[in-house]
């Protein structure tokens, strides 16, 4: 390395360059080093040495990547008496330590270089300004500019301002951008083409376009003609916004001026007609500027072959890949990338691996963004042996599977339902080097949690802090979200409490988790306090976090409480929602009020609302418990019409309330055929009871009729249905009944209305 070997001819030279090198205690404040005496006239040998040590210096500054270990190389070299750092020297240190932020440090750096008679150049300027914005300090790159040049002894110029103005641009810091350019205007700096090319960039990047394009007229004002890079920024703005009208007739306003289109032209058009889907015309226009001269590149060629597969039409794309190859122009990996993603999101998996095959035989190399495709096209189709293996392949081909890679593998681990190979895939990535991110926690915290494995996430988060990972509202609602499932409020509201601490904002999700986790638990008091504290937090409470609040009562019986909880949230200016309908439906038929709720459905309908089962499910049932069986089945029948389709539930409800009710019991028999032709399965305990009524009403022909119509429907071992069936044929109804009741209790699990 050239630092090594600069490091050690130091040594060679110098013991006090040796001392300074090995301990960063021997580093010199430069700022407070005493100025150098001119020394006398030498010999031209000792100046060729001089340069060679600057250059060998200047190179090692170069290659050295730590701000730090440059820092400390300089002061190695200024222990030598016969050492004096150049302009060159200087402007290269300043430049690392301005990667670092170390600011203190470079402008003691320009004060020495102003003292040692060397010119500070804007290049020097150009470090802190862009040092700056790299830690998001904009208004300290426009102070520096406006404010603090005299620093430098450099005046402002153009130059300076116009790379201030691209800087705020890439920034996208506009208020700052129209100050700096009024400033300018107001200094009497005369603006280049560059100036307000930085500025249109700036506007059509904040899609002010039609502002942009009067940029044009103020370019007039001062003198300066537009050219091909003015022109084909307002083209991109306009391609961005969707208009490939407006931009074609700046192409033509770009020729009547005299400037001639680009490739970069050319390819913001056929980007802009592919943007649309309109890829015919893309082809249109791409052959009638070759038809003008224009010679496609492999940007054009990207462009084309990536809006085809935009718009679903991956066979053209290839065909262009061929085209291309036989012009002479090599596809890339983002050519070939383009074309996996579409197979792999059209589920052609095997031609996406094909492709894979041809860029190696064509010695493009798969990078890791094309092993990541394949293998989230593996896992969304439960290929996920096929998915590990090409992670595996990754490493074999000298790739890192990266922190994407991970994440999408350890994700699909937790949904197939393998946590210990997920966990152990989590700890493998963070031995081979690959650190997690707040993605990979949320990950592992959503499934933890969800398996009711709280101890697990919470661990977790202590670990994304001692990791120095930030943590996310998101991974706190997570948390909170799994301790109140599992009814842990108290520690819960310990999180809650955490996340004010760490500074970790709290939304509407965080506080409704909670405010219904405190409900649940019976804290109505404190779920109303949590509501006072939400609003001033300046937080609005909103259907769910009513709809807590009412499910509460209602469970509570207490019908009063949940009508004023209604009417506040009436008077607040919120819609009733069907969930909060629902809600307070199931309290009325809890509490006995049977004809109340019903009068709140048909109130729904009146409304324009279609009821969801959870809204009829409550009354049927509330109807069938006071044997009003003809209402149940009317509003039963009516579902279909007025709400949603009746659900599961709501058949079993209906079955067991006809098998329960007394009524004929043909219509008990009828209903089961329906609801299994439908898809929905009987539960064992209301199918015995029209088994039972069926044998005591010597109708065995129909008991037969409805265990083979379930058979049919169920997904039933061949044995155990021949076992019912051998019972069946010898009469043992009882014997059948059993073996029957047991599959359909695995198949079928009771059901409890909440």
């Amino acid at each position: 390395m050239a630092c090594t070997s600069y490091l050690a001819y130091c040594s060679r030279a110098s013991p006090a360059a040796a001392a300074a090198a090995a301990c960063p205690c021997h580093v010199r404040p430069l700022a407070l080093r005493p100025r150098r005496r001119q020394p006398r006239p030498a010999p031209l040998r000792v100046y060729a040495a001089a340069s060679d040590h600057q250059e060998r210096l200047l190179t090692a500054l170069r290659e050295q990547a730590d701000p730090e270990a440059a820092l400390r190389m300089l002061n190695s070299a200024l222990a030598r008496e016969d050492f004096a750092p150049s302009s060159d020297v200087y402007e290269e240190i300043i430049r690392k330590l301005g990667s670092a932020g170390a600011f203190d440090l470079m402008e003691g750096l320009v004060r020495e270089m102003r003292r040692e008679g060397h010119e500070v150049k804007v290049g020097v300027v150009q470090s802190f300004v862009e040092g700056y914005a790299r830690l998001q300090r904009f208004e300290d790159a426009v102070d520096l500019v406006l404010n603090r040049l005299d620093l430098f002894g450099i005046q402002a110029d153009t130059v300076v301002y116009s790379h201030l103005l691209n800087v705020l641009v890439e920034g996208s810091k506009m208020k700052l951008l129209e100050s700096v350019y009024n400033e300018m205007s107001g200094r009497g700096i005369q603006p280049y083409v560059v100036t307000f090319n930085t500025l249109i960039k700036g506007l059509c990047r904040a899609h002010q376009v039609r502002t942009a394009v009067l940029m044009l007229e103020e370019m007039s004002s001062h003198g300066v003609a537009p050219d091909e890079t003015t022109f084909t920024t307002l083209m991109q703005g306009f391609v961005e916004e969707g208009s490939i009208e407006a931009a074609l007739r700046l192409k033509t306003k770009m020729l009547e001026t005299g400037c001639s289109p680009t490739r970069v032209t050319v390819n913001v058009l056929i980007n802009g007609y592919c943007k649309l889907g309109r890829v015919e015309d893309a082809l249109g226009y791409i052959q009638q500027e070759i038809a003008d001269g224009f010679e496609p590149d492999q940007v054009t060629y990207n462009t084309f072959v990536h809006g085809l597969c935009q718009n679903g039409h991956v066979s053209h794309a290839l065909k262009v890949i061929d085209l291309m190859i036989q012009e002479g122009h090599d596809p890339d990996v983002f050519t070939y990338n383009t074309v996996i993603n579409c197979l792999s999101k059209n589920g052609e998996l095997d031609e996406a691996k094909g492709i894979v095959n041809e860029m190696v035989d064509r010695g493009c190399l798969p990078d890791t963004t094309t092993f990541n495709t394949l293998i989230v096209a593996l896992c969304s189709q439960n290929r996920l042996e096929e998915a590990l293996d090409l992670a595996r392949e990754l490493t074999v081909k000298g790739l890192s599977p990266d922190v994407y890679t991970f994440n999408i593998l350890i994700n699909a681990l937790f949904k197939v339902g393998d946590p210990h190979l997920g966990m152990r895939l989590f700890e493998e990535m963070k031995i081979s080097g690959c650190t997690p991110d707040e993605v990979t926690y949320n990950i592992l915290i959503d499934h933890l949690c969800s398996m009711g494995k709280l101890g697990n996430a919470l661990d977790l988060l202590k670990e994304m802090e001692s990791s120095g990972c930030p943590r996310s509202t998101v991974t706190y609602n997570t948390i909170i979200d799994g301790l109140c499932k599992k009814m842990r409020i108290e520690e819960a509201e310990e999180v809650f409490d955490e996340m004010d601490i760490h500074g970790i904002s709290r939304n509407a999700v965080t506080f409704n988790t909670l405010i219904d986790g405190l409900c649940k638990a019976k804290r109505i008091d404190d779920a109303t306090e949590l509501i006072e504290q939400m609003v001033k937090e300046g937080l609005q409470p909103d259907n769910i976090t009513y709809n807590s609040i009412l499910t509460h009562y209602c469970k509570e019986g207490n019908i009063k409480k949940a009508a004023d909880i209604l009417e506040t949230m009436t008077e607040n200016g919120f819609e009733v929602d069907v969930v909060t309908y629902g809600t307070l439906i199931n309290g009325l038929c809890k509490a006995g009020r049977t004809q109340v709720a019903l009068k709140l459905l048909r109130g729904m309908r009146i409304k324009g609302m279609r009821p969801t089962p959870k809204a009829y499910n409550p009354v049927i049932q509330s109807l069938f418990k006071r044997n009003n069986l003809r209402d149940a089945l009317n509003l039963f029948r009516e579902m279909t019409e007025a709400g949603e389709p009746p659900d599961a539930l709501t058949h079993k409800i209906v079955f067991r309330g006809l098998c329960r009710g007394g009524g004929p019991i043909k219509e008990a028999f009828d209903f089961l055929v329906e609801m299994v032709n439908k898809g929905f399965m009987p539960e064992f305990s209301s199918f015995r009871m029209l088994a039972e009524g069926l044998l005591n009403l010597g109708m065995d022909d129909y008991l037969i009729s409805a265990i083979e119509l379930v058979i049919e429907k169920a997904d039933f071992r061949e044995s155990d249905v021949s076992a019912i069936r051998g019972y069946l044929k010898i009469r043992k109804y009882y014997d059948a009944l059993a073996t029957f009741g047991r599959l359909l209790e695995i198949n079928n699990p009771q059901w409890t209305y909440r």
